[in-house]
This record gives structure tokens, sequence and C-alpha cells, in this order.
């Protein structure tokens, strides 16, 4: 709906803060391969250097016959903007491949640089035909090259193991590449899930989909090049792909006036530059009144037999005020958006760029993709309506999976768009006429319809039963109505209005960020009455957030427990997903032990260490027996583990908790969630959930605690990658001595130590039953905690010698890790892998594919 004005100037005078603070820093690409086929030279492009693939060590080109060919006759090459990376290619006759080795598993770009020119005897414009895989994933079957004319094929795969590689197999005489970039992407670029078109279903999947670019327009002028673009993307102008250019208009700011929003779109989603350009649709010129009843309309070649996804980028630099502006979207015949204000995402302010993700099925893709904008049918809304960019991907892989989600419901909606043809003066005027009284009755039918959401439902209060109650009370800093702040018991989750807290936090300024996670940003908060909180903003463009944002409310407005961290609150207006808790001033265990702020922290104590896990096992223990169903934490890490300003240790995040078995059963059978390197192994081939899997998480941390090193480092030799395997063989080789953190092994009990290093390597046991309770957990690690104080008089941690000072150097590589890896929420199923070892399970969880 439009706002008032009234309305419009407070949420402005909210968010001011928030929006001068949006600006995001560039990103740095963990893996960056810039690679010059067919030499061993280099050259410099905008900035970034590409290597020849003659100075790649041995094993990471395998290509047993390969030519290095050269192309020097002109000095422009037609299609191609930087024509040094086309004058020379790597020619292939038998199957060859590229190996890259990965810092970071995630999305990656792959961009694949083609020109074909003869080379000697080798004729590739005729000749070459070819297929290239990435991962077994196949890229490009068959593909010929267009004669004299440079080609870049774009592609984004999500790579899960160390290593990437990409393998080339002629279908022809031969195959070849010009140059080849892999860079590593942001993780949220793609998000998971997005609206089909034509159906009352969402997608899900597409943050582990592989991805074609197949167009990427910048609505306007001019052409943006990669040096203009943080992820060195190409946006074409999209004036050859709109079918009449009569019905639009140009509009352009200045890219400095652009606002980046927190939780919208980022400068990586697009850069500003495509966001101060747009195409409008046109409401001047003779009859104006009748053009702005049409639609603009694109219009794309795309292949058939794949989904696409299709990535629309709006940012209103064309209205005078944030509000007033409404328009209608479609993707061929279906309408995405109805009436859609852009103010309701950016909070009636000018020039914050958003975002839409729209999934089309292959049975719709049938060759020609058209996108069009038209007005709005509210009455009180100017006739108008723009669009700044465009991006569609073609789908790897897919073969129209998304046709059998169709929804009889939706298709009640569908709308043709009324395209105006360039004919006899008669037969427009006629065309216009119809088209104008056919628009306008179905707009009318329409008007009384309800907009659909386009983002999650929030639920009713009484979700929560009776542990929900709105209350509230005057605010000294705004005078207005706040909700009461407290832990008062069960009765502490309460609905708290998003005002408050984009007061508490600034704006939700980045500068308030004390953390991030896969659910979304967490900030630190002050209350208007003084109390600190910890505000975790869930992203809007994660759907998979929804379940884990009900998930924390349901489970925390029950539990109550000194080790738990409470939940204050909680807020779902405006689409939000924001939880409210209390703050703990010495944020993670997993800070204090390691990772790329350890150096501002000193090192716990061995006592507190021990004091730590002793309140993490109090808090779980209570999780398992505190009511008649356990409750599986299923995300037990040392991210979770909070302390507070005395270090008291309380567990956190229960996004993915589930209620355990019944009384008759012994297992809950589910899908694998939770945290790399953290997994029970059983639970992981079997997807039979315990509170033994919580155990075994547990012991994971432990070994963090003992050795204050990450879970899973890949940049470390094969058989130290994984924390679990590495140190339970050293333990059973009786080396505790070589791989405890050597900040304390001055302070550590031989006695307490190995207590224990005994109850991390029983949680760490493959089979559940052979397990401890985390009640004896529990026990072990206080019987640990006296062993190490009993003696002492004051309590304090010894001096006693355990270990030198000095380390071997396999030790001192062990501990001077300065890289973390991703160890955010993952979701997999592998079927039964039943009888496989843990080192089997750990292979098929990371794999290495060294090239022999």
């Amino acid at each position: 709906m439009l706002l008032p004005p009234v309305l419009d100037m407070l949420l402005w005078l909210l968010l001011a803060s928030a929006l001068l603070g949006a600006a995001s820093s560039a990103f740095v690409p963990a893996d960056n391969y810039l690679v010059l086929c067919g030499t061993s030279a280099s050259v410099t492009v905008a900035g970034r250097t590409f290597a020849g693939d003659g100075q790649l060590p041995a094993r990471s080109l395998t290509a047993p016959q390969s030519v290095e060919a050269n192309y020097t006759s002109p000095t422009t090459v037609a299609g191609a903007d930087d024509p040094a990376l086309y004058r020379s290619a790597r020619i292939f006759t038998a199957p060859a491949s590229y190996t890259f080795a990965l810092k970071q598993p995630g999305r990656h770009f792959v961009r694949l640089h083609f020109f074909p020119f003869r080379y000697q005897s080798y004729d590739v414009a005729t000749d070459a035909a070819f297929r290239v895989t990435v991962q077994g994933v196949v890229l490009l079957d068959g593909y010929t090259p267009k004669n004299g004319t440079a080609v870049v094929r774009e592609f984004s795969l999500n790579v899960t193991g160390g290593t990437l590689v990409i393998a080339f197999t002629p279908t022809g005489k031969l195959a070849f590449v010009n140059a080849i970039e892999v860079v590593s992407l942001p993780d949220d670029l793609i998000v998971d899930t997005a609206k089909i078109v034509g159906r009352a279903v969402q997608y899900a999947g597409l943050s582990t989909q592989a991805l074609e670019t197949v167009h990427r327009i910048n609505m306007g002028v001019p052409k943006i090049t990669p040096a203009s673009d943080t992820l060195w993307r190409t946006w074409l102008p999209d004036q050859s792909f709109q079918l009449d250019s009569t019905l639009t208009e140009h509009r352009n700011a200045t890219p400095s006036k652009v606002q980046y929003k927190p939780a919208l779109a980022t400068k990586d989603t697009a850069p500003p530059e495509v966001y101060a350009t747009a195409t409008e649709l046109s409401t001047s010129g003779e009859p104006s009144t009748i053009n702005a009843q049409f639609n603009m309309t694109w219009r794309f070649n795309a292949p058939t037999g794949s989904d696409y996804l299709l990535r629309l980028h709006f940012c209103d630099i064309v209205s005078k005020t944030g509000t007033g502006v409404a328009f209608n979207v479609f993707v061929g015949t279906w309408q995405v958006l109805e009436n859609y204000e852009i103010s309701v995402d950016t909070i009636n302010t000018l020039a914050v760029p958003v975002y839409k993700d729209f999934v089309l099925g292959a049975k719709d893709a049938t060759g020609l993709i058209t996108v069009s904008i038209g007005p709005s049918t509210l009455g009180n809304a100017f006739p108008d309506g723009f669009l700044n960019g465009l991006e569609i991907m073609r789908m790897v892989g897919s073969t129209g999976a998304v046709a059998g989600a169709a929804d009889a419901s939706t298709r009640s909606s569908k709308v043709k768009i009324g395209i105006i043809a360039a004919s006899a003066v008669g037969g427009v005027t006629l065309a216009m006429a119809l088209g104008f009284i056919a628009l306008r009755m179905l707009r009318r039918r329409k008007q009384g319809k309800k907009k659909p959401s386009d983002t999650w439902s929030p639920f009713s209060a009484s979700a929560l039963g009776s542990h929900s109650r709105s209350r509230s009370f005057s605010s000294k800093s705004n005078g207005g109505n706040m909700v009461i702040l407290g832990q008062n018991g069960a009765s502490a989750a309460y609905r708290i209005p998003f005002a408050v807290l984009q007061e508490a936090t600034g704006g939700f300024d980045e500068g308030m960020v004390i953390g991030e996670g896969g659910f979304g940003k967490v900030y630190k908060g002050n209350m208007p009455d003084n109390t600190m909180v910890a505000i975790k903003r869930g992203n809007r463009r994660n759907q998979q957030g929804i379940h884990e944002f009900h998930t924390e409310i349901e489970m925390l407005s029950r539990l109550r427990h000194r080790h738990l961290v409470s939940l204050i609150g909680y807020c779902d207006d405006r689409g939000e997903m924001i939880l409210v808790y209390e703050y703990m001033a010495m944020g993670t265990l997993r800070s204090h032990l390691y990772g790329a702020d350890q150096h501002d922290l000193p090192p716990l104590s061995w006592k507190q260490r021990l004091e730590a896990c002793i309140g993490a096992a109090r808090g779980l223990h209570y999780l398992h027996t505190g009511s008649a169903k356990a409750i599986i934490h299923r995300d037990v890490k040392s991210a979770n583990i909070l302390l507070d300003d005395t270090l008291m240790a309380k567990v956190a995040d229960f996004g993915l908790s589930k209620n355990g078995p019944e009384l008759d059963k012994t297992h809950v059978s589910t899908k694998v969630k939770g945290s790399f390197g953290y997994l029970d192994p059983e639970y992981f081939r079997r997807q039979m959930l315990t509170d033994k899997s919580d155990v075994y998480s547990f012991g994971v941390v432990l070994l963090e605690v003992l050795c204050a090193r990450t879970v899973i480092d890949p940049t470390l030799p094969r058989e130290m990658v994984s924390l679990a395997e590495w140190a339970t063989q050293q333990l059973k080789n009786g080396n505790l001595d070589q791989i405890v953190d050597p900040r304390i092994a001055a302070m550590v009990r031989p006695e307490s130590l190995k207590k224990f290093a005994d109850t991390a390597e029983k949680c760490l046991a493959e089979y559940g039953v052979e397990r401890p309770a985390m009640g004896d957990v529990l026990w072990s690690l206080e019987f640990a905690l006296q062993l190490q104080v009993g003696s002492s008089p004051d309590g304090s941690d010894t001096e006693t010698p355990l270990v030198p000072r000095s380390t071997t150097p396999q030790v001192q590589r062990s501990q001077s890790i300065a890289s973390v890896a991703t160890d955010d929420a993952m979701t997999t199923n592998l079927g039964d892998l039943e009888g496989m070892s843990f080192s089997g399970v750990f292979s098929k969880m990371i794999k290495s594919d060294e090239v022999r």
C-alpha cells in the first residue's frame, strides 16, 4: 500500500543512520585463479594478471596431447574487450584437465574464454567440437565455437571439495581454450529459494545448483565492463532486446547516490552503475495516456530444455519521493509481481537497490524469454514502472524439474501482455483501443483480490501458547509504546516492534555487528531501558531461515536454564525474522580458542576452559533430560557456546533443534543437518538422530578446547584436515602431549589432562551406544576440574610443567592456523551408508580429488 507522508517521514528518521552506514566493502575472493592458456607468458588486463598455464605446477595441467598455439595477425579480436586474452590457446587432441586446489569451498565462478583461429595444421574454427565438465557436471556438450568471434561462457558452481577439476574431452577432432578464470563468490550471492513463475510453490535448492549466465543486462547505458564490477562481470545495454523503444525512457543518476541497505542488495549483487541507470515506462509523447496503459517488454533468446533463474534488479532513481510508484511485472504471460511497490522493501527511501528472484520452468522457456513492466492497477498510483537490471541464468543439468509444480489456483492470475506492433495507422489505433479496454476490464476484476505475500507469513502469537504476551510501557527515548524487557521465566518471549530494534541498533548500523552466521547478522543493541541485548536479524532472502526462526522461538520460549542463552523477544513485523537474546559480553568460546580475532583475546586458562565445558555440558544435559521428551540440539559447536562477562558458558542457537524420539523409539529418522566437522558419523550414515549425536559434536568441541585449532582445515596435510580424525589417532598413539595447546601446557596437571582427553575420546566413539550420556560427560569434566584445582590451596591453576615450550614443526603447524574453514550449517542426504568407517564417511564429505 502507499504510505502517508507523516509515516514516510517517521520511517526515514528511524532508518537514516542505517542507510548512511550501509556501504559494503569490496569482496576479496579466497580463490582467484586467472590462467592464460597455451603460453608461459603473463598478461595484465584491467588490473588483473593472467598467468600462463606453462607456469602451473606439473600436476595442475594433465594434457598428454596438447599444443601451445599463438595468434598474432590482427591487433583486435572480434567480440572481445580484452584481445590480449585471445592471442594464445591450448589445443587438445585427447582428453585433458586443469586441476585447481581450493582454499575455501563454496560457490565459484568458472569462466571459459574461446576464440577460434588457425594455427599451423590446426583449424580450430572448423575442427573444434568438445565437451567440458567440472566435478562431473557437464557444462558444455558438443560445443563448437563461433567462427571469428571471441566468446566467454560463464558458470557458477557450488564446490564442496578441496579441488576443482575442469576436463576437456574432444567430441570432434580437437578441443581448445584461451583463458580460464576460477574465482570464489560470496556465499549469499545465490540464495536457496525463489518463486516459481506461474506456480504457487517455491523452488528450493538454488544454492547448490550449477548455473550458466545466458544474459546479464544493464537497463540503460552504458555497457558495464568487468573493471567496474566487484565480481568482474560484464553488463550489456538493453536497447537491442527491447520490443518497442517508443514505450521506454532511459533514466540515470550518479552512482554515488545509490545507497546499499543491509539485508537487501549489495555491491556484489550488482555494482552501483547498474542501479544508477534504469529503463522507465514512458508517459511522454502522443498519446501519453494510452502509452501508459501498455507494457515495456524485453525479449531474449534462451536454449530450450532447461529451467532458468531470473534475477530482476530494482532501484528507485526515477521518482521524486519514496512513495507513489507501483507497477506490475511479468515473465512471459505470467504476472510475477502485482502492484509492486519498491518503497515497501526500502522503507520509502530512494535509491536503495533490491532484487527479486524467479525460477522459470523449461516448459515455459520455449527458446524465448520475455520480461515486461506494466503500470499498476492501484487507483492512487502514478502510471509508471521501471527496471534497472536483469540476469538470466540457465540451471545446468536441469530437465524441466519445476514443470510438475503447477498449481491451478495460480493460473487464474495469468495476464496477457499488450504489445504494440508497427503496422498501418488504422491497425495500430484499433489494437491499442482494444488492448486498453481489455486490460482495464482485467484489472477491475482483480482489484479486489488479495495481494500475495512476497515473503514468509508471520505466525500468530498463539503459536507460542501462553508464553507469548504483548505488553507495553512508555519509553523515555521517544515517548511511544514499547514492550517490557526481562528474563522472568517462561514468559520472556515477547513480540517487539521493528522500530524499537532499529533504534536499539542505530538503524542496524554495521558498526554494531558482533557476529554473522547462516541465518543472518547479529547486532549489539541497547534498549530504551538500557538493557544490553544481542539482536539476530535473519536474511529476508533466505527462506530456509523461516523454519529455524520458528524453532528457535518455540524451543526457547519453554526452556529456562542458567546455561542456555535466554530469548528476550522476537520481531516478525514487515516480513522480518529477528530474535533478541540476552547479551553475552565475552562472545563465543571459539573466538577465545582460535580464529581471525584470537590475537585480541587472551588465551583462556585450563581452569577457565574446563569451567566453560562444564557449563555447556550442564546446558546440554538439561536439554536431554529436563522434559519428558529429550531435545536434541543438533548444532553443538564452539561457535554456539557463548560466554558472559564472568566467562560462564551458555549454549545458544536452537534453530536446528529437534524433539527426541518417543518413549518406545530409539531414534528420530530425519535428514542430516548440522555443522561441517561436528557431524556424528552414525547420524550421517543412517539419518538416525539420537541425543548421542550431540555427545559426538560436544566431543569435537572438547578437542577444540584441548588443541585450539579449527575442526576442518583443508590447508593441512590430508591426515590432519579433520581435527576429530587426527586428534583421536594421536590419542590412540599416546601422543597427548603433542596436541595440547602449547599456550596452556605448563598450567595443566597431567591427571586432569588425561581425564579430559579420555572423556573426549569416549564422546567420539564411532557408534552412539558406545558413547557416554551427557550426564556422564558432565561428571567426568567436573572430576577433571577437581583434579586440576583440588590440591591448590586457592583453587588456581598450577604451574607444573607438562610439555616442553618448544614443539615439533608438526605441532607448530597445527597451532598456527590463520584461516578458519567454513562450518556453517549444511544439509545433506546421502542415503544409507551403514557399515562405512568414519574415515570413509569423512572422505565422502571432503573429497580431495588428488591428481595421480
